[in-house]
């Protein structure tokens, strides 16, 4: 796999880690403060996320996804 492609999928995946987190957190939070920060936490890995999502199709479209 291309580099670039590798570092989509990272982020791919610490996108969902972080989404993880922001439900979590919000969860167990205990004020307002806390809720703010897991809000934007979640509300960035989704605009993170759609855009590796763009990304990878478009790497794909091109033919690059998965090549060396």
């Amino acid at each position: 796999m291309k580099k670039c492609d590798s570092n989509i999928q990272s982020t791919l995946k610490i996108t969902s880690e972080m989404i993880e987190l922001a439900i979590k957190g919000d969860a167990e939070r205990e004020d307002v403060g806390c809720g703010v920060l897991y809000g934007i936490l979640l509300d960035s890995a989704h605009r993170i996320k759609k855009i590796a999502e763009q990304e990878k199709d478009a790497h794909i479209a091109k033919g690059w996804w998965g090549k060396k």
